[in-house]
């Protein structure tokens, strides 16, 4: 049985013991002055009480546990020493005697009523002997104890306690019938009662009914639709299929909205690739929060992201200006690295190679070493030194397996980066019959065997980490969008892509993959309305090549010519664009 909650060893109640000793001699020393002194309060350590304690502790430490256990409840219950009863508490949980420690913690909580750490210790063993029915009435006490301004923080804590329980269903249910005093009659207290929705709703995510979940959000955000609470749980439900919860996240997200909430929002956006609605999102915020350092970092990221390195370069100095008067904060630190890496990545890209260094040589700290120096190795090899560049990155030490790796990814990538796919291959060929059920080296090495033409070998491994992963949606879209770039096997690539989609349903880049499929089978109508919604959704390069193509076999020239454009200038050296201008003989 796992039992949890504070465990403090015996040195502790033995110097409790001590204490008790040391207020009895003084009181026998000031008693014997001669000096007059007001009359002593008769101290609760008697001659008895004394033997007793010590004979409970030493059975405790000793053979027979249970007997010490019996003697210090015992003496907690004549003196109503809270630490006397905690110490029998712990006694028996380290006999791993859950009954036993549950009735030395309801004895505590009746000798002293009003006791918050009496009434936790028997909410948390409750708990632990997955006794879920019978923690209403600790949880409900556990609030009433709290003050009017703690209320509402002891009530959002109440899922805490629940996190390590079994039967999360059961531990919503008993949550649910402690709140309902609050969540029934919001016109006691407003402000309580969008917590204890809240409060429910986070727990009924725990318990995974996310549908209950939801209804919490929106019955918290009825009582107040300016309470951050409801949107924040909205937030952890946003999903494709959740589309409600991102109504009450856009509802509240007034001019007059939490900073937090509206970068919290960007952030989900910008983890479901709907990378144009993210960036519409932190525009927002450096227009209205110039002073808020988050979403300068986010913003230079999607813009160095897409090639658009002026406005990079602008919103990562902005943000470090913003962030080094902070370095306390241990999140703005990281930030701090990062941007510095991606300033170095800015300034590598226009080829200056000295202020690369520059941004590098601000990175310090040891644990960022991989990172810069594969940083420093990439502007080695755009000079014409990649031996160097690559035994600079394998001069890094690696004490663990996952050093190990990052390593040899930073060189795959590095590799690839400079068109080196063969040695790229190699390496990975190496290291992925050592990790079989490492998919990502598995994809990584197919996307390799592709570049250098050999499909079948791709094909091989795609499939492999499809019947060893079958969540992983990028092996079906990858596998998909190379049958239709070959023009075979149409039907097949539709059936992968649509798999892929189904995990993943916002990815522009799928949508971009099952529009080539549909120009491929002669659908262009449906390839141009999905590659003209993903091309909304995300401007990229690869995609407005083939939503120029498209345009350009619809006899649209114009459209195709003026996306074509902006395809380079989001990225004037992507592949795809350019060996399609070049195919269709076209020069802007």
């Amino acid at each position: 049985m796992d039992y949890y909650g504070p465990m403090r060893s015996s040195q502790r109640f033995l110097k409790h013991l001590g204490a008790l000793v040391l207020v009895a001699a003084l009181g026998a020393h000031a008693q014997s002055s001669s000096a007059p002194v007001s009359p002593a309060k008769t101290s609760a350590l008697d001659a008895d009480l004394f033997y007793q304690l010590l004979l409970g502790e030493l059975n405790a430490q000793g053979a027979n546990p249970s007997l010490g256990y019996s003697l210090l409840l015992d003496a907690a219950r004549k003196t109503e020493d809270p630490q006397l009863f905690q110490r029998a508490v712990e006694i028996a949980l380290q006999a791993r005697s859950g009954e036993s420690a549950l009735q030395a913690a309801r004895a505590w909580r009746q000798a002293l009523p009003k006791s918050r750490e009496a009434n936790r210790f028997v909410l948390q063993i409750l708990i632990s002997l997955n006794r879920l029915t019978d923690t209403v009435e600790p949880m409900k006490r556990e609030v009433a104890l709290a003050t009017e301004q703690e209320r509402a923080a002891s009530i959002a804590a109440l899922p805490n306690y629940f996190a390590r329980a079994a039967d999360k269903l059961a531990a919503a249910q008993a949550l649910e019938q402690t709140l309902s005093t609050y969540t029934a009659r919001p016109e006691n207290g407003k402000d309580i009662a969008v917590t204890a929705w809240i409060t429910l709703g986070r727990m009924r995510l725990m318990s995974g009914d996310r549908d209950a979940a939801l209804e919490a959000a929106r019955r918290g955000q009825a009582l107040d639709v300016r309470a951050e609470g409801p949107a924040l749980l909205a937030l952890a439900l946003m999903g494709p299929n959740t589309t409600q919860a991102e109504a009450l996240v856009k509802k509240y997200l007034t001019p007059q909205a939490q900073p937090e909430v509206r970068l919290a929002y960007a952030r989900v956006l910008l983890d479901a690739q709907r990378y144009a609605e993210s960036e519409a999102q932190i525009q927002i915020l450096t227009r209205d929060k110039p002073d808020f350092a988050e979403p300068w970092l986010i913003q230079g990221a999607l813009a160095l992201q897409d090639k658009r390195t002026d406005l990079a370069e602008k919103s990562l100095q902005k943000y470090v200006d913003l962030s080094t008067a902070n370095t306390s904060n241990p999140t703005q630190e990281r930030g701090v690295v990062q941007a510095y890496l991606m300033l170095a990545q800015v300034a590598e890209q226009r080829k200056d190679f000295a202020q690369a260094e520059h941004w590098l040589s601000k990175i310090t700290n040891a644990d960022d070493m991989l990172q810069t120096q594969t940083r420093r190795a990439g502007i080695l090899a755009r000079q014409g030194r990649m031996e160097q560049a690559r035994a600079l990155i394998a001069s890094l030490p690696e004490r663990t397996p996952a050093q190990a790796r990052s390593k040899l990814m930073a060189e795959v990538q590095l590799l690839r980066e400079n068109k080196l796919y063969q040695p790229a291959y190699d390496l990975l060929a190496q290291a992925t019959p050592n990790n079989p059920n490492d998919f990502d080296l598995l994809y990584d090495q197919a996307t390799l065997a592709e570049k250098l033409g050999d499909t079948e070998g791709m094909e091989r491994l795609l499939r492999q980490i499809i019947a060893g992963k079958p969540d992983y949606h990028h092996a079906y879209n990858a596998l998909g969008y190379s049958l239709a770039e070959r023009n075979i096997r149409l039907d097949e690539a539709r059936l992968l892509i649509l798999k892929a989609l189904e995990f993943a349903p916002d990815d522009p880049f799928i949508s971009d993959s099952l529009a080539w499929v549909e120009f491929k089978s002669g659908n262009k109508t449906e390839a141009l309305r999905i590659l003209q919604s993903a091309y909304k959704t995300r401007p990229d390069a690869e995609i407005a090549a083939h939503l120029g193509e498209v345009l350009l076999s619809l006899g649209q020239r114009e459209q195709a010519i003026s996306i074509w454009r902006e395809g380079l200038q989001l990225n004037a050296d992507n592949e795809t664009l350019t060996e399609t201008l070049k195919r269709l003989r076209v020069k802007l």
